[in-house]
């Protein structure tokens, strides 16, 4: 299964290693199509690909960890 998200990452997050310990923790695949930081937020477009069960509990995580985690519709080419 293939889930795209956009995140937005609060600013104690921008630095942190989000999405390469979300997808090591539940063994999904992640492919950032978009992404912009500044000193105060990061925002993100992010499909991870995975069992569904897997992309759950990734999702999950990074709702848990303070990232607000939307679902994203069709295509995302920027």
């Amino acid at each position: 299964m293939k889930r795209r998200v956009k995140l937005t990452f609060p600013q104690v997050l921008i630095k942190e290693p989000v999405i390469f310990t979300m997808a090591k923790k539940h063994n999904v695949m992640p492919n950032i199509r978009r992404a912009r930081v500044t000193e105060s937020v990061g925002e993100m477009i992010l499909e991870i690909e995975g069992d569904e069960a897997d992309v759950s509990a990734a999702i999950s995580d990074l709702r848990s960890q303070g990232i607000d985690v939307e679902l994203v519709e069709g295509d995302v080419l920027e």
